[in-house]
């Protein structure tokens, strides 16, 4: 009974902090209470759970903030953030590409790194989203392949039932998936419903699905899932990766390669 009246101590003592401070670090609190990180991870998943909080790389932060999930940033702000990773990612991601594939790219300001290292050779491209476009316009060797929809301007891409059927027809040797949340257990993860439809459907649409995210993302839980991570043929990341993922990798299948 002792030991169930300090893990409740504790937890209700984490509420505490996250909503005096805004957020928790994972180290931080393991520290500050003399347990295992790994009990500190409990904590949070128990308190995430319930609402009290929602999960985030190497911590937790006040669900009042973010209304129970995380919520999405400004294209502005996702777009210049962990830039140099997003580059270095890109750049791997590119130099798995070869003349005569054809490639999805997902929306997201990784994607648009990745479509800035392609080289202009005989590839085609399949896209949604306007940044990755606009990339690829001037590289006069690639064919491009929009699918249409409605323009939805908070991440500059298109979405909708139009966007979906384009795909009906179409069969991709890769697709490069772009990451809002990234979590062992809960899988991968977005904001937006229309993009996790859409996104479900590309994976359908490929040979092989590759993961293209920083390593911020990791431990992130968005509202809608898109595939669990071990449907994941490769992950791209940064060196910033935690050890959890590496062991993943292993233990779930799927390539890990790091930028």
């Amino acid at each position: 009974m002792a030991a169930t009246r300090d893990t409740s101590q504790r937890r209700l003592q984490i509420s505490e902090l996250v909503r005096q401070h805004g957020s928790v670090q994972v180290t931080a609190l393991a520290r500050r209470f003399g347990v295992s990180m790994q009990t500190v991870r409990k904590d949070l998943r128990y308190l995430a759970e319930r609402g009290v909080m929602a999960r985030a790389y190497g911590g937790a932060i006040d669900s009042h903030v973010v209304g129970g999930t995380l919520a999405e940033p400004p294209y502005e702000a996702k777009r210049t953030a962990h830039l140099e990773e997003k580059r270095r990612i890109g750049q791997r991601a590119a130099a798995l590409v070869k003349a005569g594939d054809t490639i999805a790219i997902d929306s997201g300001t990784t994607a648009i790194q990745l479509a800035e290292a392609l080289p202009n050779i005989e590839v085609t491209v399949v896209t949604n989203d306007f940044g990755v476009l606009s990339a690829l316009t001037p590289k006069t060797n690639l064919r491009l392949v929009m699918l249409g929809g409605e323009l939805r301007r908070k991440n500059m891409a298109f979405y909708g039932g139009l966007t979906v059927e384009a795909l009906d027809a179409l069969h991709v040797d890769r697709l490069f998936l772009g990451v809002d949340g990234f979590d062992l257990e809960r899988g991968i993860t977005t904001h937006y419903e229309p993009e996790a439809m859409l996104n479900r459907k590309m994976v359908e649409a490929a040979r092989h699905v590759v993961a293209i995210t920083d390593s911020s993302k990791f431990g992130t839980v968005c509202l809608h899932r898109i595939i669990a991570v071990r449907e994941l043929d490769a992950l791209i990341t940064d060196t910033g990766a935690p050890e959890e993922i590496r062991a993943a990798s292993l233990q779930l299948g799927f390539e890990l390669l790091l930028a």
